[in-house]
């Protein structure tokens, strides 16, 4: 096959790819191009695989649309994961949220063991609206919450979505930045393939009691001696 035919068919594919993500998103061509500075026609070409993209702009359409940039050297179409492109009932969310909260409030009083009324007392919010916030009827303020915390001995992340969709794309977020703080050197070993029994090794040894890690060590100072 000749160098001109294979790019026309990387062409092509590229195209599907981008479209793919696109539609995945569910970003319109016109917001698309406005985020990598060119005209709608001009992705339209791309996505019909009449024109090939810079590895810029490939690079910033990836970030724009928050997504690895090896999308674009694969073979699998975004647009079939249900899971990326199914929308979220968001106000459901909320509202599921928000009940959940009133019951964790509810826990962390009893917990305290301190009544409504007192607890309004300290925080200068009327007993029937904390009611009201226990049993999910009403939405709490954040300054609200915090301030009922504070006089809890609780603090606002122990609330925070640990389970649901929202949580689990914060633990994510949580996992990228930590990642991304570790030294150049620990993360290029981290991403290296071979590594990777050395990095499940420290893992399963994480989970072992005081006296087995010892006993690991000692047999592992036997062998060495």
């Amino acid at each position: 096959m000749s160098h001109q035919a294979q790019i026309a068919i990387r062409t092509r594919k590229l195209g599907v790819l981008i479209r793919d993500a696109r539609s995945a998103a569910r970003k319109t061509l016109t917001e698309c191009a406005a985020a990598i500075g060119i005209t709608p026609a001009t992705l339209r070409a791309y996505e019909e695989g009449r024109k090939s993209p810079s590895l810029p702009e490939v690079e910033v359409l990836a970030y724009y649309l928050d997504l690895p940039i090896q999308h674009f050297w694969s073979s699998n179409a975004l647009s079939n994961d249900a899971p990326r492109t199914d929308p979220l009932n968001l106000k459901m969310l909320a509202s599921i949220r928000q009940r959940i909260i009133g019951v964790l409030l509810a826990q962390k009083r009893q917990q305290f063991s301190i009544s409504l009324k007192a607890l309004s007392i300290e925080t200068g919010i009327s007993a029937s609206r904390l009611k009201s916030y226990e049993n999910g009827e009403k939405s709490i303020p954040l300054a609200e919450l915090e301030s009922i915390l504070s006089v809890l001995g609780s603090r606002i992340e122990v609330f925070f979505d640990q389970n649901g969709p929202i949580g689990q794309w914060m633990n994510e977020q949580k996992a990228v930045q930590e990642f991304l703080e570790l030294s150049p050197e620990l993360r290029a070993f981290v991403c290296l393939p071979v590594n990777r029994p050395y990095l499940e090794l420290a893992r399963n040894l994480s989970t072992l009691s005081t006296n087995k890690l010892r006993s690991v060590a000692e047999g592992l100072l036997d062998i060495t001696l």
